[in-house]
């Protein structure tokens, strides 16, 4: 049993944490590498499966058996040996080439390295008297993110847990920015005004579902979201849009957010920013781009510009353990007039004194819906100088690139549909019989190999439902993805396709 409990300047306690980061780390490239093993014997050419692990029932099982809590601890040497046996091998391996499935990414070396640094010295971003160096920092890497997205010196923001608290965040912001200068009335003091049922604010119908989450978590309910239909790219029809305003407003309702998407999740799609920026400035109304997914765009000098004006958005939701590559959670809220935060400004006598903040002390909770809150600056600080401009643009480039490839390689033939050209890095495709055959055929076939490069080899890819028909789904997040590997890829899926039979 060990009885070293901190990291301190103790020699005894440096040495057991040495131990302790050696154990978890050699752990880990141990199972790696035996997956590596695996595939090497296989014949479908992956460095490393993405699973290998147990199907649901198997693994509940395993890791219900024995004492979570035991009355007397087992020690760490005891437990990391049962980790290694239980728990690392039945984790999907986003480093892999064939994990695919999500907007869950790989994660840099560097990066890595600061997620330690942030576990060891646990400091919290609410006051700078529990993180001074991190508080500057995170100062430091907003003002960087709001010049990369095109904003002024007027623009702030704060780093969150990822899209969904970004958006959230935006949202109020809106909400309560409407209120202030149309209602002359303030949320923050006296609540929701009598007349809140007539807010609306507008997203796409193949949005993000924080959208109706975040209208309920602020006291509005998922009827304040209009869902404004799609065109066959999936962007917003910006032409449906106006009209749903222009009858809200002439139905006395009061529209406060428009929310553009940049990147949906299935399919990366990015709605028209130029023409809903010149719709909202005619009414008055906060526009709001939930660049989670496509944020990383930024970084390519090949594809920014797909973005279109997103500097004309009054907020931007950016997510950083997505397309820039780093470990959960990580995310950021940029806001185009830092004013607005005075919505979650409130001064606490033990926490962000106001004393304090007119000496010099940035007390960064004045911005953020947490409290204690996470260095996840330190993340984005490191990777973005140990990669410079030019190896973000290579990383982000090459994904996107991949993307066109895998495409191109899906549309024209017999073998795949396909249902538009990725502006990101995600396709949706699903595989066709080779001979005709009823629809339910075709969903059970598609979702069955999904199910098969699962279970059998390994490769993670995602499913989801375009007008009721199962598509399949590459997110290509990982750069080291190349085009040999792309193509033996689907070649495999067509094999399984030919394997298939349907269950009588």
């Amino acid at each position: 049993m060990m009885e070293e409990f901190f990291l301190t300047n103790q020699k005894e306690s440096q040495e057991v944490f040495f131990r302790i980061v050696e154990s978890v780390c050699k752990a880990a490239a141990k199972v790696i590498e035996e997956a590596s093993a695996e595939t090497e014997s296989s014949q479908d050419g992956n460095t490393v499966t993405a699973y290998s692990g147990l199907p649901p029932l198997e693994l509940r099982r395993l890791l219900n058996s024995g004492s979570i809590l035991p009355d007397d601890g087992k020690g760490f040497d005891a437990v990391i040996k049962h980790m290694e046996a239980a728990v690392l091998p039945n984790l999907v391996r986003t480093a892999s080439p064939g994990y695919m499935a999500h907007l869950h990414s790989p994660v840099l070396l560097e990066s890595l390295a600061a997620e330690l640094v942030i576990s060891v010295f646990n400091q919290s971003m609410d006051s700078w008297d529990q993180s001074p160096a991190a508080t500057e920092i995170e100062v430091l890497v907003v003002k960087e993110l709001c010049r990369l997205f095109g904003y002024g010196e007027e623009a702030d923001g704060v780093f969150t847990s990822g899209g969904s608290q970004s958006n959230t965040t935006a949202i109020l912001l809106a909400r309560d920015y409407i209120c202030r200068t149309k209602l002359q009335h303030d949320v923050k003091k006296l609540g929701l005004p009598a007349g809140y049922r007539k807010f609306k604010m507008y997203a796409s119908e193949v949005s993000h579902f924080s959208m109706e989450k975040s209208a309920h978590l602020l006291g509005l309910g998922y009827n304040a979201v209009e869902k404004v239909p799609v065109d066959s790219r999936r962007k917003m029809d910006a032409d449906k849009l106006e009209e749903l305003v222009e009858r809200d407003i002439a139905a006395g309702c009061i529209p406060f957010c428009i929310a553009v998407t940049a990147g949906t999740t299935d399919y990366g799609s990015i709605d028209p920013v130029d023409r809903i920026a010149a719709l909202c400035k005619k009414h008055g109304i906060w526009l709001h781009a939930d660049a989670a997914y496509g944020s990383g765009l930024i970084m390519s000098q090949k594809y920014k510009s797909r973005l279109g004006g997103i500097n004309s958005c009054d907020s931007i939701t950016v997510d950083f353990h997505k397309m820039f590559l780093q470990p959960i959670s990580c995310g950021a809220v940029l806001v185009k007039d830092g004013a607005n935060f005075s919505s979650l400004e409130l001064h606490a006598d033990y926490l962000n004194r106001e004393e304090d903040e007119e000496d010099g002390y940035i007390n960064l909770v004045g911005k953020s819906m947490q409290t204690t809150r996470r260095f996840d600056a330190l993340k984005i600080w490191t990777s973005f100088q140990v990669r410079g401009r030019n190896g973000w643009d290579n990383i982000i480039s090459t994904c996107v690139d991949n993307a066109s490839y895998v495409y191109g390689k899906l549309s024209g033939g017999t073998d795949f549909e396909t249902i538009s050209p990725p502006e990101i890095s995600s396709v949706v495709f699903r595989v066709l019989p080779s001979t005709e055959k009823e629809e339910t055929f075709t969903d059970e076939m598609n979702k069955s190999i999904r199910r098969t490069l699962l279970h059998k080899k390994g490769i993670v890819i995602g499913q989801t439902v375009d007008s009721g028909r199962v598509f399949l789904k590459f997110t290509l997040l990982n750069p080291t993805v190349t085009h040999d590997y792309l193509d033996k890829l689907l070649e495999l899926i067509l094999s399984l396709r030919n394997d298939y039979m349907p269950q009588s």
